[in-house]
């Protein structure tokens, strides 16, 4: 059976910055990997420590330098290959065996195979070239540190363990893209399990594909209860124009009733917040939150009319002033 552990990694700019502890290697036991290089442009985006990402002109490359662990207690031969990545239903997807596209052939590995004591590292450099034919878009690939155990005397079955630096690669002329997304609505349901979950619709409006993740808070609830931070359970990989949903798992304990939720996500540099009014029901319920816009945000969104509409009540009163006075007719009142 493959067990499959996906780190990730970033590409850039030439000139390069060593990755921060919080790149820590991806491992499941066996295999760890991680990259020990980010760019400069991309020092403050938490996802470019995390993958390899970045957009190049056709005929253009770049090179970065990564480490792979023997996480095991023995003597392992490690393979280290690029495959094959694709983005399908808000996943990053991942080619079978040894598969290929178009950007893993444009990968080359600085060393292929290397056998390592427990505990020992090895570092590879990874180059990528793009042809000058290439055609403009984005593309997917993986990395991959590989290390296939043998049968053992209870059966027949051996085992193959691996991790990987996922790779995202824009291609074409000119600066990179943009990446940006909205939020949707937000749905607050309760399973029957009691555990209530917030579900998000994110649309990708850029031309990258974005990693969204985020955290939510809740304030103001039942007897001014106050819960959280909770991370989202899932991590939704969206290709451009593509939407999809991020669910975050709350607390079985937390009352039914109304609450104030604080929603952050974000996908590397890109950050969205949102405050909502929602309110946490029985199991077989949900609920549609309610945006909270604070007083600028309102008056940002309709302030505009209400200056337009003061004016011209002011351009009447003025019109009104500058006419003749109608005749007056008094009728005294008798008595």
């Amino acid at each position: 059976m493959t067990h499959l552990v996906m780190a990730i990694a970033a590409l850039g700019a030439a000139v390069v910055i060593p990755s921060p502890p919080a790149a820590a290697a991806a491992e499941d036991g066996q295999v760890g990997i991680r990259l020990l290089e980010a760019p400069v442009a991309r020092r403050d985006d938490p996802r470019a420590h995390m993958y390899i990402v970045d957009h190049l002109a056709p005929g253009m490359r770049i090179s970065r330098l990564f480490e792979v662990i023997n996480r095991t207690d023995e003597r392992r031969e490690f393979d280290i290959y690029a495959g094959a990545a694709s983005l399908e239903n808000d996943e990053f997807v991942y080619g079978k065996d040894r598969e290929t596209n178009e950007l893993s052939s444009w990968v080359t590995l600085s060393k292929t195979k290397d056998t390592l004591d427990p505990g020992e590292t090895v570092q590879v450099e990874a180059t990528i070239v793009v042809p000058k034919q290439a055609s403009r878009g984005e593309r997917y690939a993986v990395i991959w540190a590989e290390t296939r155990a043998a049968p053992d005397k209870k059966g027949n079955i051996g085992a193959i363990r691996r991790a990987g630096i996922r790779v995202y690669l824009s291609v074409g002329p000119g600066g990179e893209p943009i990446s940006s997304f909205d939020i949707g609505q937000v749905t607050v349901s309760r399973g029957d399990d009691g555990v209530p979950r917030i579900s998000t619709l994110v649309h990708n409006t850029g031309e990258r594909a974005l990693d969204i993740n985020g955290t939510l808070n809740l304030e103001d609830g039942p007897g001014s209860m106050r819960a959280g931070p909770y991370r989202l359970a899932t991590v939704t990989t969206l290709a451009p124009g593509a939407s999809g949903i991020v669910v975050a798992a709350l607390d079985a304990k937390l009352p039914d009733g109304a609450w104030r939720l604080d929603l952050d996500l974000a996908s590397g540099t890109v950050k969205r917040h949102l405050d909502l009014a929602v309110t946490l029901q029985p199991p077989g319920l949900s609920m549609v939150g309610t945006v909270i816009e604070n007083w600028w945000g309102w008056f940002g969104a309709g302030g505009a009319l209400l200056v337009a509409l003061a004016f011209a009540a002011l351009l009447l009163v003025r019109r009104r002033r500058r006419q003749p006075a109608a005749a007056v007719t008094y009728r005294p009142r008798h008595l």
